[in-house]
């Protein structure tokens, strides 16, 4: 099976396809055109620009043959089932108060996060502020969207809200978001503030994404000479695909592979909450990664890619693991997708962070520049717990575990 009949597949079992006096009227998967397949004058025909250019069956053409095959009874006979338009409803009294009182919501349940932070122990200097000040002045002018100076005047009136104790001026909390140190911190709030939804999230999902910043990478091209390059921030997150809570963050100043990074999001995230599911795309294809979500209980819904093979190598032997869930994936391909497409609500996690906090990052250096994505993270995770407070009646509480003393580094030098 090609790329092509892979993705024809996929617009079979997920999108609504019928038949049309034209043919048969198939969604577009980049935008909201549609397309229109003949497969009644001897050679398919469809209107995409795929097919007009290359004259081979596309992926529409695969996703039409795969619809008649699935409604194709044992005596040759083909019925078409009427589709039904699946309409996705909005409790629109819960998201109204949820986004009417999202502000206020925010800096209390920020605050509730904060005072889980510790006071770090400092070598020498003068007293420095309040770490937990720090960090909630951080978080809340990524929730802003304002610059550092634009933001000094509601970070006074948090002040005088009783909020925090002191309010930072921008320059120290600019020199608080270059420190290395406060990174390993932002990952454990974002990890808490996740903490809530335990009893809701079983089914996960795993992709990566990036933001861009304001610096640029010289590389240099063979045929067209020196060129700039704009450098992103490689995020990868697991989410909840119900809620779309980000339960673990992993963010590099750097090109990172995909693949790597499933194990120690997925060990994150088993701390906290039962696994039942992972789904993700072919790049975290490997017998490491599907071995280390049945360990933990789950099941891997990872498609594979198109050189797999469902026996073992001569390195790694027979895998009854790998050779079950190759047979799984290439003869049950229907009931496989009906599980990996959970995969879009990471997508879609993303999409929400990007829109409401921005795609880019204002910070210069590259510690500072995963400092401030992680800070958008932990802002998505809270506003999906003020949404989840009118729609589930959750009451968030935050380091509820004994076991654990409040977060903080040893040292952290300002």
């Amino acid at each position: 099976m090609d790329a092509r009949q892979e993705r024809g597949l996929a617009i079979a079992a997920t999108s609504k396809i019928e038949k049309h006096r034209l043919g048969w009227r198939v969604p577009s998967q980049s935008s909201n055109g549609v397309y229109f397949v003949n497969l009644d004058h001897g050679h398919p025909f469809c209107t995409c620009p795929d097919f007009e250019k290359r004259g081979l069956p596309c992926k529409h053409i695969h996703a039409v043959e795969y619809v008649i095959q699935r409604e194709t009874k044992p005596d040759g006979t083909t019925t078409y089932t009427k589709s039904i338009k699946v309409t996705c409803t909005q409790e629109w009294a819960a998201y109204n108060e949820a986004q009417t009182h999202e502000r206020e919501r925010f800096v209390a349940l920020l605050k509730d996060l904060c005072d889980g932070i510790g006071q770090p122990e400092y070598r020498f200097g003068r007293p420095r502020l309040p770490l937990a000040d720090v960090v909630f002045g951080l978080v809340f002018k990524s929730y802003s969207t304002v610059s550092g100076r634009r933001f000094a005047s509601e970070l006074k009136e948090a002040q005088e809200a009783g909020l925090i104790a002191k309010a930072a001026h921008y320059n120290s909390a600019f020199r608080y978001l270059e420190n290395p140190e406060l990174t390993p911190l932002l990952k454990s709030l974002v990890e808490q503030s996740a903490s809530p939804l335990k009893a809701v999230e079983t089914d996960f999902a795993v992709d990566s994404s990036g933001f861009a910043t304001s610096t640029y990478n010289r590389w240099y091209d063979h045929k067209y000479g020196n060129r700039s390059k704009q450098a992103f921030v490689k995020t990868h997150v697991m989410c909840g695909v119900k809620t779309h809570i980000v339960t673990s963050v992993e963010a590099t100043a750097r090109e990172s592979a995909d693949s790597p990074q499933l194990v120690p999001l997925l060990t994150k995230t088993a701390e906290t909450f039962p696994i039942n599911e992972v789904s993700a795309d072919k790049a975290y294809s490997s017998r490491r990664n599907l071995h280390a979500i049945e360990a933990i209980g789950g099941t891997a819904y990872i498609p594979f890619k198109d050189n797999a093979k469902g026996m073992g190598s001569r390195t790694t032997g027979y895998d009854g693991l790998w050779h079950r869930m190759w047979h799984y994936y290439n003869f049950n391909r229907e009931a496989f997708l009906q599980h990996y497409h959970k995969r879009s609500n990471v997508e879609s996690a993303f999409s929400m962070i990007k829109a409401k906090f921005g795609a880019s990052v204002r910070s210069k250096t590259p510690t500072a520049q995963v400092n401030e994505v992680l800070c958008k993270v932990l802002c998505h995770n809270i506003c999906v717990l003020i949404q989840s407070i009118y729609e589930l009646g959750l009451e968030p509480t935050f380091w509820t575990f004994e076991a654990k003393e409040p977060f903080a580094p040893k040292v952290l030098e300002n």
